[in-house]
């Protein structure tokens, strides 16, 4: 009967030895994590849009492990997704268009759009990977004047069908630009 009790004695001896593993365990990956935050975080601070910036590098499972340059070559990558999808957007707005003006115009932001999916950002990407920071700052800021020469087509009309993709890509481009800032002062 003594022996019983002895072992029962032990057995919440156990479960605090094991809870305060298991306690220990988990403050060391939250902050593992809350120092990959505090990267992002500052990083986001420094940007025009921290929200926006926050969002999507909290959301890419890639991010934690990255530094400053990988964090840029994922938001230049962001781009690059978005970029891709407002342009099939455009195709099929101008295959399912009867107006001859809306076509006209949605011709010439695909126009944009094209060089900015097939080339520029791309480009950004490869410089940001060869640690050639301006390049990349430059190929941003011709990504930018790409989106806004598109936005522009638009601005007699009263609603473009682009409005709030061109607004997002815009602040986006405006977030990796600032991050590669970043990364050319040091």
């Amino acid at each position: 009967m003594k022996r019983t009790s002895t072992c029962v004695s032990f057995l919440p001896l156990h479960i605090l030895l094991v809870s305060c593993f298991l306690f220990q365990l988990t403050q060391s990956f939250t902050l593992m994590r809350d120092e990959d935050n505090d990267l992002v975080d500052q990083i986001c601070k420094k940007t025009p849009f921290y929200d926006l910036c926050s969002s999507i590098l909290n959301s890419n499972p890639l991010t934690p492990k990255s530094d400053p340059k990988g964090i840029a070559l994922i938001m230049v990558n962001d781009i690059l997704a978005n970029a891709t999808d407002t342009l099939d957007y455009i195709e099929e707005l101008i295959k399912e268009t009867t107006d001859k003006d809306l076509e006209q115009e949605l011709a010439f932001c695909a126009e944009s759009y094209i060089p900015v999916v097939k080339y520029i950002l791309p480009q950004a990407a490869d410089a940001i990977n060869q640690s050639k920071f301006g390049f990349a700052s430059y190929s941003i800021v011709d990504a930018e004047k790409e989106i806004d020469a598109c936005s522009k087509k638009f601005s007699s009309s009263t609603s473009s069908p682009l409005g709030n993709r061109n607004n997002i890509m815009q602040k986006l481009v405006d977030v990796a630009a600032a991050i590669v800032k970043l990364l050319l002062n040091g």
